[in-house]
């Protein structure tokens, strides 16, 4: 196991920030880790960095523990903190050898990974560039070179793509699930589909507490309702209200329909069924039978942004 976290608390004056949260993270493994603000995240990743100890609690990165050996720990680790730590007066490739070498990475090493730090992070155009200079998005690549410059075994990356444009958000997530076939990887966002489209397995905590744990598919499966069927239908000149709703109804557990859109003989509507029940196949043979013409249907998909509001909400 490469992380390893047991009944973590911290307190804030009376105020629990995390309260007894415990959880595992394997090697090779890209974790989401999710919440709202103030939900406990940031004080999370603090602690598994040894920036900031808790109230009770233990925490073993790569076997190691982080009160007891705690200089071993940080070497393992590469941190990108929500406020990307740089020296704006310092040039691109300045800041990298500095950094290279607070990590005890001294000659053929240090341009060893300066060269695949500049490459992997795209900064070859920007390298020679006083950070001050640069774009928030640049910026933001300096900073995950940094976090990457000592070759770490987990990297805890907290809001990576913040600042940078779509393109650039793809090419990061490329390089995170790259980089999620040999290392530990622990990615706090608020992109959630960043999430869907990087992450083996999401976290995500509310009130400082784990509230979901699991792939975002499972997620998405063990957190929905009812299921819900969208159809677009011609129908020739039935009247919608009083002749195509009640057929629809008339289905085997179907517990509700509504119209969404409606122009001349063409119609689209959303049927609610219960949990687990798929009517498409009903849907084709009432079809089949009445003379409608199918333009389309398909199956609504719960959201992981629906999950997280679910689960992150008053509501809940």
């Amino acid at each position: 196991m490469s992380i390893a976290v047991r009944n973590l608390t911290k307190y804030y004056g009376e105020q629990a920030a995390i309260h007894d949260i415990s959880f595992d993270v394997k090697s090779g493994e890209i974790l989401g880790f999710l919440g709202p603000n103030g939900a406990g995240k940031t004080t999370t990743m603090k602690i598994l960095t040894c920036y900031m100890p808790p109230n009770s609690g233990t925490v073993e990165v790569e076997g190691l523990d982080i009160f007891e050996r705690s200089v071993e720990v940080r070497r393992k680790i590469g941190y990108l903190p929500e406020m990307n730590p740089l020296y704006l007066d310092m040039n691109v490739l300045d800041y990298l050898e500095y950094s290279a070498q607070l990590h005890g990475l001294r000659g053929g090493a240090v341009t060893q990974r300066l060269k695949e730090m500049v490459h992997v992070c795209g900064l070859e155009d920007v390298r020679h560039k006083d950070i001050g200079e640069m774009s928030k998005g640049f910026r933001q690549r300096v900073g995950l070179a940094q976090a990457m410059i000592h070759d770490p075994e987990v990297l805890i990356l907290d809001e990576p793509t913040s600042g940078l444009d779509p393109n650039q958000i793809v090419e990061i997530r490329n390089l995170i699930k790259q980089l999620g076939r040999a290392k530990t990887v622990i990615l706090s966002t608020h992109i959630l589909s960043e999430v869907q489209a990087t992450c083996d397995r999401v976290l995500i905590i509310n009130e400082g507490k784990i509230v979901a744990d699991g792939s975002p598919g499972q997620l998405q499966r063990d957190f929905h309702g009812a299921d819900a069927l969208r159809l677009e239908l011609r129908t020739g000149a039935l009247r919608p209200v009083e002749d195509i709703l009640p057929r629809l109804r008339s289905i085997p557990q179907v517990s509700g329909v509504r119209i969404l859109a409606q122009d001349g003989s063409t119609g689209s509507y959303e049927m609610q069924t219960e949990k687990g029940h798929d009517a498409r196949e009903a849907v084709f043979h009432l079809a089949v039978a009445e003379g409608w013409v199918i333009l389309e249907m398909h199956r609504r998909v719960t959201t992981l942004e629906e999950v997280f509001h679910k689960l992150t909400t008053s509501e809940s």
